[in-house]
């Protein structure tokens, strides 16, 4: 009935259907755990070829924000709206408030259903993770095709441990993981990409333009890859995290990403100086961040191979592709990580880079995955669409405008031609919280500036224009940024500024009272 309806809603509202030569193509491509500096043209030492290409022939954006933290990051893409709006200001635990029921609410509508409404073709594969343990699936929110685990963590189909009993869905039916028609044994991010690809076929065969959700699994833990991509970067990383962090640091700031006035944030007190270590820890953590290297580059390697299938079917130029990743670099496990099984990064192993890496990972920001500071919500954005994108490289080619994951859905509407409804069988729909990215693609018309909100696990922050005051836990001290200066966050300018900490506080308590963070939950559990 969700669906009938929507689809009547966009006949009513559009008067016809626009076939698929006048609206572009659109795939979102999410990855899982990756911070802001792990790709080539944010800084990394791993080589990413095919993502830098897309960089180098579209945008890059280094202002663009997620929620810190992967479900609320899915609700946001998913539905334009703040985490909290739809149903999912943490996990995927129901905590009986309105902000933390753990799935996608009935008040709030994903890109696919509005866009399938439109007439587009909607597909996904790989992490769902907004609520399939209540029966939220890709099947009945507006998906046409799917392929996806209820949640993460899986990238093997005979994977073992923690993860090893994840169940696998096509189109809302539970399949065998080893099913003949998947060719296993399979590695996630090349399953994801190919039975992608074949989803764009059935789109093609339809004469429709299409919708495809890529939600990579990697490099989320526990981390691994082919044996033949770890044992490449084996050794590369035995120069250790602080002279690591210093090169991604001086490659950012050559390439214009981040300004030299804005300080290193320091190695924190509890990671190690790596030349204290001994010659037996040293070569644990370089075997870690080997693997996890190995993951990016898998997932680099298919984003090549979705492009070729792209332009092979020439549907490339008209075809908007975007990527971004849904916190930043993990810290969970703390300065061990984890380095389990006999043969780590194997199928039936467990290993976390753990804080350490994580501190790379996120270079030159503050903080990792779950808090608000800019190491927590800070990602790449990298947008690429031939026929409407001109490039623009070099350091003044970044685009620098402040934006964030609640303008995705903005940008689908506007871009498919599509009507965002007022309501749906008898449900008031949340109006869209973002904009469209638009003017920002192409260059053509404005977009206005606007505040930006977050919150999870007592974590919180608001930007207005270059200001940002961020909390770090429910009972923290608010802190004061000017970012323009100083987007680090190194010096906190809270005495300073009495008034203004107190009008942006009290400006995102209101906030907080209109998007369900507040009442919040009693108690968290998984």
């Amino acid at each position: 009935m969700r669906s009938v309806l929507l689809s009547l809603f966009a006949i009513l509202s559009c008067g016809h259907v626009l076939v698929a030569s006048e609206r572009p193509n659109i795939i979102v491509i999410l990855v899982d755990d990756m911070g802001f500096s792990d790709i080539g043209s944010y800084g990394s030492e791993i080589p990413t070829p095919h993502l830098d290409a897309l960089a180098n022939n579209g945008l890059r954006f280094s202002q663009f924000y997620n929620t810190g933290r992967c479900c609320p990051t899915r609700a946001t893409l998913l539905t334009g709206l703040y985490s909290h709006q739809a149903g999912i200001g943490w996990m995927t635990a129901d905590q009986n408030v309105p902000g933390y029921r753990g799935h996608l609410n009935k008040t709030c509508v994903t890109i696919a259903e509005v866009l399938s409404a439109a007439g587009y073709f909607t597909c996904m594969t790989g992490k769902w993770h907004v609520g399939f343990n209540h029966g939220v699936t890709p099947a009945n929110r507006g998906f046409h095709r799917s392929l996806n685990l209820p949640a993460g963590g899986l990238h093997y189909s005979d994977q073992t441990g923690p993860k090893g009993g994840t169940q696998m869905f096509l189109n809302g039916e539970q399949v065998a993981r080893d099913h003949a028609m998947f060719n296993p044994p399979w590695y996630g991010s090349d399953l994801w990409t190919e039975q992608g690809i074949k989803f764009i076929d059935e789109a093609l065969a339809e004469d429709k333009p299409f919708f495809f959700y890529l939600a990579h699994v990697a490099p989320h833990f526990p981390c691994m890859a082919p044996e033949e991509t770890i044992a490449k970067y084996r050794g590369k990383y035995m120069a250790g995290w602080d002279k690591l962090r210093e090169d991604r640091y001086k490659r950012q700031i050559k390439s214009g990403l981040i300004e030299k006035g804005w300080q290193l944030e320091s190695r924190p007190d509890d990671v190690p100086e790596w030349e204290s270590l001994s010659d037996e820890e040293k070569t644990r953590y370089d075997d870690m961040m080997a693997i996890y290297a190995a993951m990016m580059e898998e997932v680099d390697k298919n984003i090549g191979k979705l492009v070729t299938a792209l332009d092979d079917r020439g549907v490339l130029d008209n075809t908007l592709i975007l990527f971004m990743s849904d916190n930043g670099g993990n810290a969970e496990t703390g300065v061990k990580g984890k380095y389990e099984g006999e043969n780590p990064g194997d199928p039936h192993s467990n290993v976390f880079i753990g804080k350490c890496w994580a501190h790379l990972n996120n270079t030159p920001f503050r903080k990792y995955k779950h808090f608000n500071h800019e190491g927590g919500t800070a990602t790449p954005l990298i947008a690429h669409w031939p026929a409407a994108i001109k490039p623009r490289t070099g350091r003044n080619g970044w685009v620098t405008t402040p934006t964030h994951l609640i303008d995705i859905m903005a940008t689908c509407v506007d871009l498919g031609i599509a009507e965002y409804p007022n309501d749906v069988d008898g449900e008031a729909i949340t109006p869209m919280q973002g904009q469209s990215l638009t003017p920002l693609l192409t260059g053509e018309g404005a977009f206005a500036q606007r505040p930006l909100y977050w919150e999870h696990e007592g974590n919180a922050a608001i930007r207005v224009g270059d200001w940002k005051l961020v909390r770090q836990g429910l009972r923290g001290k608010w802190e004061y940024f000017n970012l323009d200066e100083d987007r680090t966050e190194q010096s906190n300018l809270a005495e300073k500024y009495p008034l203004e900490v107190a009008k942006l506080r009290e400006q995102w308590r209101t906030w907080a009272r209109s998007a369900n963070v507040f009442p919040n939950p009693q108690k968290k559990s998984k």
